[in-house]
């Protein structure tokens, strides 16, 4: 049976029908315990989901979808290391690679954690080799600059650990980016950097990822030009991959390789050896912190029933808004400078995962799957795109995140702050009807027929649904919770739109024809390109 055909599918296609035309604010002047009865807390992590345009009904109707879904049945299956990546034949397994518990995870007879608990010994002995000086840079100096090279997983996920948890820095270390080919990217990282005190972390499972090839191909002839010779190359380069053989060609020593695993996606990989730019920056111990704090996550995720569980709440929250109310996109709005990039990451992390239109068997689907994902930071985004949330005609619920303490205290930012995430999310759900906008303007002494011209342009319809997300403070531990929240969200979905979230075809397919195109740029070659393409070429060749 379809899922849209199902019958929990068919219960909540009835009961949105009695639930669209209720205001928010009616439901909470109906309950006045309202906001206590739609909160949970598990992993340092606070969600208030009163605000969401929902019953008790509702969320028992959800629930049984999930149920009937086998949203249990598939958690179940990935942390037992089934094959539930069934296109590439792969279990998937990001959460081995946190499982501070250490409870065994076999595959294939073998049980993961004994790699996973050598590669962050691995890691460890390596930190404390460029900490205390014995691993150093090709002159003796004591490396300083550690530079990132890596794109999606290997980038995006990295950057929002490093940039939350900059509190944390360990003294006298400097942690920079490389990730898009362009070539500004990486001459502006490289400008005004000492050759003999950074270290490059190649950050590619293949060693063949075109991107994160080039760009470090280009940092080692930097390298060259500021006097390095081939053979100091090892002294300044290590690799997190699983090609041994092309980065032995490339002048890494196989000593300072770091492996990675077919059962870990890209966007899921912070949490592994791809993550050692981060933790030598933070030290290992804030690193494992980190994991500490994803573990506790998961564990959460894995034992809590449904009606108590914090990812598969939020994910069916989700499937409410795109699947029953026609909503597309989803924000994420971060109160916290540290947390800047998190909308970016999750952006890959959920679209995808789940920007899919064929199932598990391969059957076209007949309902939405992924939502776009976007974002930023507060309060800058009040004045720009909260505008669209508030008044616009597109339905678009958010997530508001923030800590409750700052690491920045400063005279009262932090508590003005607080008061623009809640008063937005108050503004999201209250509005402002057509009669307190011209009450409003009248008591300013604007006469009735201007304040009815003026009216209409004021009217804030409320009833936006949103999520408050609490952590005490941005720390390693509540950061891990977070991150490993979203991505147990995505799951969630997943399994409810019967899709796999854990490859990622579309992805491919651009790289592959990206190389038929450079061939052509070279050549001149045109012959297998449409004339849109072929005069695109042209017209770069001819600027060249």
């Amino acid at each position: 049976m379809a899922l849209n055909q199902s019958p929990a599918w068919d219960n909540l296609v009835a009961h949105q029908k009695t639930v669209a035309p209720v205001h928010l604010k009616e439901l909470f002047q109906q309950d006045a315990e309202r906001g206590k009865r739609f909160s949970l807390e598990a992993a340092g992590i606070f969600l208030d989901y009163s605000k969401n345009r929902i019953t008790s009904e509702t969320m028992e109707l959800l629930l049984q979808l999930a149920q009937q879904q086998g949203v249990p049945q598939r958690i179940e299956q990935m942390f037992s290391g089934a094959y539930i990546n069934g296109s590439e034949h792969r279990p998937v397994l990001h959460v081995a690679l946190r499982n501070r518990s250490n409870r065994a995870i076999t595959v294939d007879g073998s049980n993961v954690m004994d790699e996973v608990n050598a590669t962050l010994t691995k890691m460890q002995k390596f930190i404390q080799a460029v900490d205390s000086g014995e691993f150093a840079g090709y002159t003796g100096k004591k490396l300083r600059t550690i530079v990132n090279i890596g794109i999606g997983g290997s980038f995006l996920g990295p950057k929002v650990v490093s940039d939350a948890l900059k509190p944390y820095w360990q003294e006298g270390y400097d942690l920079k980016y490389i990730a898009n080919i362009d070539g500004t990217d990486v001459a502006e990282t490289v400008k005004g950097l000492d050759p003999e005190t950074t270290l490059f972390v190649v950050c590619s499972k293949s060693f063949g990822t075109i991107e994160t090839l080039k760009n470090a191909q280009a940092c080692r002839q930097w390298f060259y030009d500021c006097g390095g010779k081939p053979e100091h190359v090892k002294h300044h380069f290590i690799a997190v991959s699983t090609n041994i053989p092309a980065a032995t060609e490339f002048g890494i020593d196989e000593a300072n390789m770091f492996p990675m695993w077919d059962w870990v996606g890209g966007r899921y990989s912070l949490w592994s050896a791809i993550g050692l730019p981060q933790a030598i920056v933070l030290g290992f111990n804030n690193f494992e912190k980190l994991l500490s704090g994803a573990h506790a996550m998961d564990e959460h995720f894995r034992t809590a029933p449904l009606a108590e569980n914090l990812p598969v709440i939020l994910g069916m929250l989700g499937v409410w808004y795109h699947n029953f109310f026609g909503a597309e996109s989803h924000a994420v709005l971060a109160y916290d400078e540290y947390l800047k990039d998190l909308p970016n990451h999750l952006q890959q992390v959920d679209m995808e995962s789940n920007g899919k239109s064929v199932t598990v068997d391969g059957t076209a689907v007949s309902w939405q799957t992924g939502p776009v994902i976007w974002g930023g930071t507060g309060t800058n985004g009040q004045h720009a795109y909260h505008q669209l949330l508030h008044q616009g005609t597109r339905l678009i619920p958010a997530d508001f995140i923030m800590p409750l303490k700052t690491h920045n205290p400063v005279a009262d930012h932090h508590a003005q702050l607080f008061a623009n995430y809640l008063g937005q999310q108050q503004a999201m759900l209250e509005g402002k009807t057509y009669d307190e906008v011209l009450a409003e303007l009248k008591a300013k002494g604007i006469d009735d027929a201007r304040a009815k011209e003026i009216a209409p342009h004021k009217i804030i319809p409320g009833n936006r649904p949103c999520n408050s997300i609490l952590l005490e403070k941005a720390t390693p531990e509540t950061v891990g919770a977070l991150i490993a929240m979203y991505e147990h969200k995505v799951c969630v979905q997943g399994a409810v739109w019967e899709v796999n979230s854990f490859d990622q075809w579309g992805v491919e397919l651009g790289k592959v024809l990206g190389n038929g195109v450079y061939s052509a740029l070279e050549s001149g070659n045109l012959e297998n390109y449409d004339s849109s393409i072929a005069q695109l070429i042209e017209k770069f060749r001819s600027a060249q």
